[in-house]
């Protein structure tokens, strides 16, 4: 059974550029979720959405920054459940930048997936690739 998400991406823009939309609190609301983050290593922060009933989710996912190597790689927990303090999910978020070409390759690993979480795993692989388009978007408008 898959029990991670696998995927990178390019953006023409430099790794500063693309570091900003992962650590900065108003950047990260306008393609991924509401949240509390702050760059700063122990952080718990919560990024909120609507419930998702059909995932057991009840939208609010709970997150601690674990590691932070600025403009090269950001790593963090990703929590969530039916809410009550009871989690369903227990993840990690590794987020690695490279400069290349005139550019950033962008990394994303997400693991620690359970075998009750595959509706889960499923969603948010399409999901990130969602998100990602989503920055490459922001990015080019500015």
């Amino acid at each position: 059974m898959k029990t991670e998400i696998n995927h990178k991406w390019f953006y023409s823009q430099s790794p500063e550029e693309i570091w900003m939309y992962l650590t900065e609190t108003e950047l990260m609301a306008q393609w991924i979720m509401p949240n509390d983050f702050k760059l700063l290593l122990g952080h718990q922060f919560t990024f909120r959405t609507n419930p998702i009933p059909s995932l057991n989710l009840d939208g609010i996912f709970h997150c601690k920054v674990l590691e932070i190597i600025p403009h090269k790689k950001l790593v963090y927990s990703w929590k969530g459940g039916p809410g009550n303090d009871e989690t369903i999910l227990d993840t990690i978020v590794e987020w690695t930048l490279e400069k290349k070409d005139n550019g950033t390759q962008l990394y994303l690993l997400h693991t620690g997936f359970k075998e009750e979480n595959v509706s889960i795993l499923t969603g948010m692989t399409e999901g990130w690739l969602k998100k990602m388009e989503k920055v490459k978007n922001l990015l080019n408008e500015k």
